[in-house]
């Protein structure tokens, strides 16, 4: 699970029939893990609803897949829109 900052949309009029009715979001990872650099981009499926500007937690490979048809080809997938973080240290 990383977090990352939403800062765009992607819209594809033709793709995937399984991905049909999907929301496609431009996310700047905020926080280092799984190969991704801090600054970096992903394309993640939305089904929760977030937009522009928010904060959001995001999963990518197999875990992005669960809640979908099984097949659906996706590789990273918001799975929480964040309210607050608090960091202490």
């Amino acid at each position: 699970m990383q977090l990352a900052r939403v800062v765009g949309t992607v819209v594809a009029t033709r793709k995937e029939e399984t991905l049909i009715g999907f929301k496609f979001l431009v996310l700047e990872i905020l926080d280092a893990g799984r190969g991704n650099a801090v600054g970096s981009s992903v394309v993640a499926v939305d089904t929760l609803g977030a937009g522009v500007g928010d904060e959001v937690l995001f999963v990518t490979g197999g875990g992005a897949r669960c809640n979908l048809k099984p097949g659906t080809p996706i590789d990273a997938a918001i799975i929480g829109i964040v309210d607050s973080v608090d960091v202490r240290s």
